[in-house]
Parts: structure tokens; sequence; C-alpha cells
């Protein structure tokens, strides 16, 4: 088979490496495009019905501005009442741990004392970094005052050019592919829209469950714990996992029976996330593996840390589609081919 006849599908795959490059060698440049991409598909519907009563960039400046102001009274109201309970957990953590150390089923248990004492000896004082830490992150993030602006700025025009900018990219390919590449990027940013919006809800929701769990049941650190449960679903299937033991954990230095209803609070609420709501959200329009979201999860960590443990849902997402789109053109060149052939042997028959 000719070159030529894959040509579209080699530069899409090109296209994808080089994508995936720009991860690797120029982290902050990928993240702050991606973000802004991010931002763009889930403000775009709101600019679309402003777009019938006034200019499109007027339209895309009040969205914007409106998002903003709406995410500053958020983190104003949330930080009211998270940073205090936060810096409280960080002081107790050491009690925590001790408590949880001498909890009946570990100190009554002689290999489980033996094994535990050392892993919680690391683990307090790793934690203790790691809280730290983390708040340092948290204020460095705010404190990159130029990548927010450009962020900002990026989105504002991905919402005002954004379907000139999508047109021109797919006019960069072959002529005779043009409407399936544009067929492409318009599956890519729907199942984009769809990942980003269903995660918003999910999140939301989550923390919201889980602070009227702990309010309700007069437990400590209900702010934390809300919302470390609802960042976690950022990271499917290893961050509730870890949000649900760390919680549970945690509890346990109350009273081991509110550990136990908590393992089972925890159980359904995940068990009601993934069977139930990310269904009727998203559907079967990602239909990723666990694997491939654990295994990109992983490599994003490597590669972006934190950051690039939230964005790899997303990017695989990319990758998924970009594969089928190659996969799927692929057969159906061979089966042109096949009937062309077919075709051509008839007429040599018929003769």
């Amino acid at each position: 088979m000719r070159l030529k006849t894959y040509r579209t599908s080699i530069l899409l795959g090109v296209t994808f490496t080089i994508l995936l490059s720009t991860f690797w060698f120029l982290p902050q440049l990928a993240f702050i495009i991606f973000i802004s991409l991010l931002l763009q598909l889930l403000l775009t519907p709101l600019v679309d019905r402003l777009e019938s009563r006034m200019n499109r960039g007027l339209a895309a400046a009040i969205v914007l501005i409106g998002f903003l102001a709406i995410c500053g009274g958020l983190l104003l109201l949330v930080s009211s009442t998270f940073i205090p309970t936060f810096t409280r957990f960080v002081t107790d953590f050491p009690q925590i741990t001790e408590k949880l150390q001498q909890a009946p089923l570990i100190h009554d248990n002689v290999y489980l004392t033996d094994e535990f004492e050392q892993f919680w000896l690391e683990l307090k004082a790793a934690s203790i970094d790691a809280l730290k830490s983390s708040l340092t992150i948290l204020l460095s993030i705010f404190s990159k005052f130029i990548d927010m602006v450009i962020i900002i700025f990026v989105t504002f025009y991905l919402l005002k050019d954004g379907n000139d900018i999508k047109i021109y990219l797919a006019s960069l390919f072959p002529q005779r592919d043009y409407s399936r590449v544009l067929a492409l990027f318009n599956r890519i940013l729907s199942a984009l829209r769809t990942y980003i919006c269903s995660q918003l809800v999910i999140c939301s929701l989550t923390a919201v469950i889980v602070f009227l769990y702990y309010t309700s049941r007069g437990l400590p650190y209900a702010s934390v714990f809300a919302m470390v449960s609802g960042i976690s679903e950022f990271v499917p299937v290893l961050g509730p996992t870890v949000a649900s033991i760390f919680g549970i954990l945690l509890t346990a230095t109350v009273d081991p029976w509110v550990a136990v209803q908590t393992a089972g609070f925890y159980l359904i609420l995940t068990q009601v996330n993934h069977n139930l709501v990310y269904p009727t959200l998203i559907g079967k329009s990602l239909n990723l593996h666990p694997i491939a979201i654990i295994l990109g999860i992983i490599l994003g960590g490597e590669v972006l840390g934190p950051a690039g443990m939230f964005l790899a849902v997303p990017f695989i997402v990319i990758c998924k589609l970009v594969i089928e789109d190659i996969y799927q053109d692929r057969l159906e060149t061979i089966k042109k081919l096949r009937t062309s052939r077919w075709l051509t042997k008839e007429k040599h028959e018929d003769r």
C-alpha cells in the first residue's frame, strides 16, 4: 500500500507525538495550554448563548469575568473554613497517628505492632512534610501570577476565536480528509467537555456529601475530609480509594465502630459514583479501562507532578480518540482497496 494513502493518519500520529513531547520537554507551556483549553470547553456554551445578543468577543469577556468572580467568591468562602481546619489538622497530626497506633487491633497484636511501629513512625514524618509542602504548593500556585494571567488571556482568545482556530488547524491537513479531521477535533472537544463538566459535578457532590456526613456525626476536620474527597475525584480510581483509606484510618482514632461505619459510607459513596453517577453523566462516551487510567495517572505524575495526575485522563481521552480514528481510517482504506481490486478483477474477467 502506498504511503500517500495513509498521509493524514501519519500526520495525526506525528502531531500527537509532538503534543506528547511538549508535556515532557515543556511541561509549563503544555500545562498553560491544556488548562486554557479545558476552561474554554467549560465556558463555550455560555458564550454561544450570549453571542446571539452581542459581539462574541464581548460575550467571551463577560463570561470569563463572571467565571473568575464566582471562583474568587467560592475560594474566599471555602478558605474561611478550610484553612483554619487544615492548620489545626496539621498541628494535631502527630497525636492522631499515635492514637491510631494505640488502636486495639494494632496494639493487642504483637505481629501487627512490630510491623506497624516503624511504618507509623515513617508515616508521621512523611505526612507532616507532605502536608506542609502541600501548603507551600498551594501558595506557590497563587504566587505564579504571570502564569494565571497568561491562562486567562489564552482562555479569552480560545473563547473568542476557538472555532476559527479549529477550522484553520483542520485545513492544514490534506484537503480530501478535511471533513474527517474536523470531525475528529469535534469529537475530542465534545469528549473533553463531557469529562470536565461531569467531573466538576461529581467533585462538588462528593465534597458536599462527605462534609454533611462528618458534620452530622460530629467528626473533626469535616472540611479537610470534604476537600480531599472532592479533589480526589479528579484522579479517577486511585484518588477516591486513597481518600477513603485516609478517612477510615483517621476516624479510627475517634472510635473503631465509627471507622467501620465510615468504611461503609465510603463504600456506598464510591459504588454510587461509579455505577450510577458516572454512567449517567458520561455514559459510554469515554469508555476508558481502569488500567489505562492508572498507568496514565502514574505517567502524568512523573511528568508534571500533581498537575499531571489531574490532566492524565483528558490526555488519555485525546490519545484514545486519535488512535481510534487512525485505526478506523485504516480499516476503511483496506476495504476500499479490496473493493477496487475486486472490481478490477471483474472487469478483466468480463473481457
